[in-house]
């Protein structure tokens, strides 16, 4: 007889009944291969002296085994293992097969993503020179949840816990269409927009629909690495495009439309990424005249708009776009907190039916009642009043952390003060090694991003996002100061 005492181990603490608790351990044996078809299980007598529980209840998980089909009763013989239950091999554990075994798949399957770094986690709780993401200390997430929780306790609000549009919350979409038309000039209506789980939803979404295998999109040779990889995964060929100090080379991309085909081009032309230079208004209107003459998509990326600080910034491509040549995506929740995952995609409304179809196949809907919730503070005029204080609070530590950098960093990092956006791009001196100093800064209790991230084929800086809005001054000097001693 096996040696059941050591291996069924109930838990009498547990909520979960003991006979449940014990069944379950059947099973577990059964599956793994401990016990073959036809065994024999012990009398309720044996097994409760060796379990220390009332044969009553070995009797009720032994009726529950039957019940579900893994053990029969054969009279005057006992309870055996179900006969016709296919004989499974005996579970080896993963790290005793050998290291060639321990590699194989049970399956064959495709794995475009085995030389992709891990995203990191910035949840946890350590000192972190991020990428530029916003204070989510100074988030009114209490004015958010009040939203959600009285949208919730009302009588129409139950209907939002039902299956809602692919597009999102008409009231959120309404609210962003007025929104969008005072801060950018980008007048639309509510079935122009997509409402996404973030910004990179709407790269997404509008690459599966615009690039084919072979098709070409032009890109920067400094660029937004997890776009680049979403176009790379629809099978589209990146052609880079020279970024300087005025954004994108329109003039190149000129004359690499006389030799390419090109389907798309993808542009950050406010705060690019991850250089933060912003595209001059010349530019911009030389490209959308070329989209128009070549009959190509321009997938604007407008994540931070909302954080400008010297001066008013430039409205978006798409509020001048006369021929709908331009696919607008923007995000909320990059600017209000990274986690809650709400941003908007904003085109023809034939494309944005056709992006509303293609999300119902990997994602029904958004969180409707969380969009109801940001379309009440948008409307209430809580947004705004957050991102006025926000931008006070930001433009200040972006100074601050400069100054630092401009006193103590002078012959280690070259920089230009950003116009806006929430991190200041920071290129080391040649001889620093990044990814070692990111290793030694972690053991110092200071996380700082991998440089690897901003490298592509044809651009490696040896630089950084310093994102200075997550930090508050005694943050940014503590940081520095650890970053200075290490270099």
């Amino acid at each position: 007889m096996l040696p059941y005492k050591s291996l069924i181990q109930l838990n009498r603490d547990s909520n979960v009944a003991l006979y449940v608790q014990l069944c379950n351990s059947f099973i577990y044996l059964i599956t793994n291969g401990t016990l073959k078809p036809k065994d024999i299980l012990p009398s309720t007598r044996v097994l409760s002296e060796l379990t220390g529980i009332g044969r009553n209840t070995v009797k009720l998980a032994y009726e529950e085994l039957i019940s579900q089909g893994w053990a029969e009763s054969v009279e005057r013989k006992g309870i055996f293992v179900y006969s016709k239950l296919p004989e499974l091999p005996e579970k080896k554990k993963f790290n005793s097969l050998p290291p060639e075994e321990n590699k194989k798949s049970s399956f064959a399957w495709n794995n475009p993503f085995a030389q992709n770094n891990v995203i990191e986690d910035f949840q946890q709780s350590i000192l972190t020179i991020d990428d530029g993401f916003p204070d989510v200390r100074l988030t009114p997430v209490d004015l958010l949840m009040r939203e959600y929780r009285s949208i919730s306790k009302k009588f129409y609000g139950k209907n939002y816990l039902k299956y809602g549009h692919p597009k999102g919350s008409a009231h959120l979409r309404a609210a962003l269409c007025r929104y969008l038309s005072e801060t950018r000039g980008l007048t639309v209506n509510k079935e122009n927009i997509l409402i996404t789980k973030g910004s990179q939803m709407g790269i997404y979404l509008a690459t599966q629909l615009l690039l084919a295998p072979s098709d070409k999109i032009a890109v920067g040779v400094s660029n937004y690495r997890s776009a680049d990889e979403i176009f790379k995964y629809s099978g589209a060929t990146l052609l880079r495009i020279p970024v300087d100090e005025y954004g994108m080379d329109i003039d190149a991309l000129a004359e690499a439309l006389k030799h390419h085909q090109i389907k798309a081009v993808y542009i950050i032309p406010h705060h690019h990424f991850p250089t933060t230079v912003t595209m001059s208004m010349e530019r911009r209107l030389k490209l959308l005249k070329l989209a128009k003459e070549y009959q190509f998509a321009i997938i604007e990326d407008d994540y931070d708009f909302d954080f400008h600080y010297n001066n008013k910034p430039f409205i978006p491509l798409a509020s001048i776009d006369h021929n709908h040549n331009v696919i607008y995506i923007g995000s909320i929740t990059k600017t209000f907190a990274p986690a809650l995952r709400i941003g908007f995609l904003i085109a023809d409304t034939e494309f944005i039916d056709a992006c509303s179809s293609l999300r119902q196949l990997i994602d029904k809907q958004g969180d409707s009642l969380l969009e109801e919730a940001f379309a009440a503070l948008y409307n209430n005029g809580e947004m705004e009043r957050h991102f006025r204080k926000s931008i006070k609070i930001y433009k200040q530590r972006r100074d601050f952390l400069c100054e630092i950098l401009e006193s103590r960093f002078n012959s280690l990092i070259t920089f230009k003060v950003p116009e806006g956006g929430l991190a200041v791009w920071s290129v080391f001196e040649k001889g620093i090694d990044l990814s070692k100093l990111s290793e030694k800064a972690l053991k110092k209790g200071l996380k700082i991003p991998d440089s690897t991230f901003y490298n592509n084929e044809a651009f490696v800086p040896n630089g950084l996002r310093l994102g200075f809005a997550a930090l508050n001054d005694k943050e940014i000097e503590q940081s520095l100061l650890i970053l200075r001693e290490l270099l």
